[in-house]
């Protein structure tokens, strides 16, 4: 019986997708720190330029902060038509190479081209040149990571930022997950790096060293996936075309949140979230849930489902209130908020699907 050769998969990753579409079509702003999002003061900074970001300026932060960190950064507000015109254009290019085409988002994908359709003699070999057609035609940068598997690929991909590439064949990928923060590793959030600080891991190499029964203790459901990421091994198929069925957002509190001048700020500001990625898919959802946690980690959803779809911001927001005042007064304070939009349709939701985003 022939022994199947390694995966061949390459993670193909935007550079700072959003603010690089606005840089390229606008001059005037090549160089400068740029944020695309609200400058609101309870806006929330969707993507951040690469020279945004040596400010300290990250995606998902409120826009206040951003400024402080960065007085002369210049916002823009997103053109989601835009980004996805784009996306659909460098779909085109990978569904060239494959039709084992994965879309995480508008601006990264996973590709499994074990095959060699084009003949190009390698999996590297195909990584550039789609990389060089990318730019060619879209003028944009884009990193890849190459491996023998979907965890490893997407590591190797943020390894030379931007507009670069790297390789991690078989033998090398769990010494180089070893050598990796975990905070880096798919899957694990800021609050699950925290906790996994607490207990001493901060490494692949300390998180290898868990047997999988400590693992079950400290992270139930999600202790098979760390406990073979660790080893470098992930056999989660390149999977094309998958419904999306829920996108939304959520953020973990740093002290908890009880007044409801404070509460009705930071719902604000994950419904802003929230609705940036409900506009990046182009979808379209009746029923909005929102998610609660307490101060002793008790976890309650409500949800309410329209008639028709929501169709603009302003009535996600004030339906995501009416469920949380619902709850009012509170008398713990709460931790962690979340909106979730699902029931959707769109011309997305058959091709992308993503969680919430964490927000903290």
């Amino acid at each position: 019986m022939a022994v199947p050769l390694p995966r061949k998969i390459i993670h193909i990753d935007m550079d700072a997708f959003y603010a690089s579409v606005e840089q390229r079509d606008d001059p005037a702003l090549k160089g400068r720190p740029v944020a695309v999002g609200s400058a609101q003061v309870r806006g929330v900074v969707a993507a951040a330029s690469y020279e945004a970001r040596k400010f300290g300026v990250r995606s998902a932060m409120p826009s206040s902060t951003a400024l402080r960190r960065c007085p002369e950064l210049v916002f823009v507000w997103p053109r989601f038509d835009v980004y996805r015109a784009v996306s659909n254009q460098i779909r085109a290019i990978l569904l060239d190479y494959t039709d084992l085409v994965e879309p995480l988002s508008l601006d990264e994908a996973y590709l499994d081209v074990t095959e060699d359709r084009r003949g190009l003699g390698s999996a590297r070999a195909t990584a550039e040149e789609i990389r060089a057609r990318i730019r060619d035609i879209t003028g944009l940068t884009a990193s890849a990571g190459v491996s023998y598997n979907k965890f490893v690929a997407k590591l190797a991909s943020d390894q030379n930022k931007p507009d670069g590439m790297c390789v991690i064949p078989p033998h090398k990928g769990p010494d180089f997950v070893a050598g990796l923060p975990v905070s880096r590793f798919h899957g694990v959030g800021p609050v699950t790096a925290a906790k996994m600080e607490r207990l001493g891991i901060r490494t692949g190499a300390d998180l290898r060293a868990c047997d999988l029964a400590f693992l079950q203790q400290h992270f139930r459901s999600s202790a098979d996936y760390l406990y073979g990421a660790a080893r470098g091994e992930d056999h989660r198929p390149v999977c094309p075309d998958r419904p999306l069925k829920s996108v939304g957002a959520e953020r973990t509190f740093d002290t908890d949140l009880k007044g409801e001048g404070e509460l009705r700020e930071a719902l604000d500001r994950v419904a802003d979230a929230a609705w940036m990625r409900i506009e990046r898919h182009g979808a379209r959802g009746r029923t909005l849930t929102l998610k609660l946690r307490y101060a002793d980690f008790r976890t309650i959803t409500r949800a309410r489902t329209l008639a028709s779809v929501f169709a603009e911001r302003t009535s996600f927001g004030e339906e995501g209130w009416a469920l949380l005042a619902a709850l009012m007064p509170v008398e713990q304070g709460i931790r962690l908020l979340g909106l979730t939009l699902s029931g959707l349709q769109g011309e997305d939701a058959e091709a992308e699907r993503q969680p919430a985003l964490p927000l903290g």
